[in-house]
């Protein structure tokens, strides 16, 4: 086994790491947008060369895509979160389809199902996941998937495998994963990633921990979610997509590697399923 460095206080990196990639912030949202360039800059300078900016409806697709533009390492995508999806969903679904298929955007999502809310009727989540899913396999995109369950509950990471099985050949990511050892296996067997989020180093995060464990550091991803979920040593700030790095550093102690190995294999990761440019080899 690797030894792992110790983690500083403060939650700052090690020098001279390789850098990370965040697969999963909300930088369209109020709680950043307002600050963007020091929060993108706050990034850069703890080694978070690129982040996947998504999107939760048709209108943060776009501010999302304008917050890309200009700024090299940030990637827009395009999709409506379960909690979002409308009763006119088709004029909505229209503006998603003409939007991924402009090429502007580098994968679909986030969507999938939410049952801890109940904020949209179950069918109609349905309905919206499996167009997502097979947008995405038509244009040969990554789905990033949203699961949320009821407490104590992992019935809905069933239902998103059985409804992903219908959809063969379709690729992308389980984002902020929040469910068994058992269920990540479901997810593998499908050929997708799973990806961690700061819920890794929560004290309550066992079963996170407990996944992160079962899945080969090859198929995983790490992210923010931000402004959500702030790691420790973070906890109860504006999350923001420098602090990957207490989460990428959290993944190298569970599965014990080093934190240099865990950032480069989750960023060779992230950049082979989003196609995201590896900026080194530019030139």
């Amino acid at each position: 086994m690797v030894a792992v460095p110790p983690i500083p206080a403060d939650g700052s990196p090690v020098p001279g790491l390789p850098p990370l990639v965040d697969t999963h912030c909300h930088l369209a949202w109020d709680a950043l947008k307002a600050d963007i360039d020091d929060v993108v800059a706050r990034a850069r300078a703890v080694g978070v060369e690129q982040m996947v900016v998504v999107a939760t409806d048709s209108a943060t697709a776009e501010a999302s895509a304008d917050i890309c533009n200009g700024r090299p390492g940030l990637f827009p995508t395009t999709g409506i979160h379960p909690n979002d999806v409308p009763e006119d969903f088709a004029t909505e679904w229209a503006r998603i389809e003409t939007q991924a298929r402009s090429g502007r955007f580098v994968a679909i999502g986030e969507t999938g199902l939410d049952t801890y809310r109940d904020a949209v009727p179950l069918e109609r989540q349905q309905v919206s996941f499996l167009a997502h899913a097979r947008l995405a396999r038509e244009l040969d995109l990554p789905v990033i998937v949203h699961i949320r369950d009821r407490e104590g509950s992992f019935a809905t990471y069933s239902v998103v495998a059985e409804l992903l099985g219908e959809v063969s050949g379709v690729r992308g990511v389980i984002h902020c994963y929040t469910g068994d050892a058992a269920h990540a296996q479901r997810y593998l067997d499908l050929g997708f990633h799973v990806s961690f989020s700061g819920i890794l180093t929560f004290p309550k995060g066992e079963n996170v921990r407990e996944a992160a464990r079962l899945v080969p550091i090859e198929r995983a991803l790490v992210e923010t979610d931000a402004p959500f979920l702030a790691p420790v040593p973070h906890r109860g700030a504006r999350n923001e997509p420098a602090y990957v790095a207490a989460t990428a550093r959290r993944l190298a102690e569970i599965k014990g590697l080093s934190e240099a190995d865990v950032r480069r294999i989750t960023t060779r990761n992230a950049r082979a399923l989003f196609r995201l440019p590896d900026p080194s080899a530019a030139g």
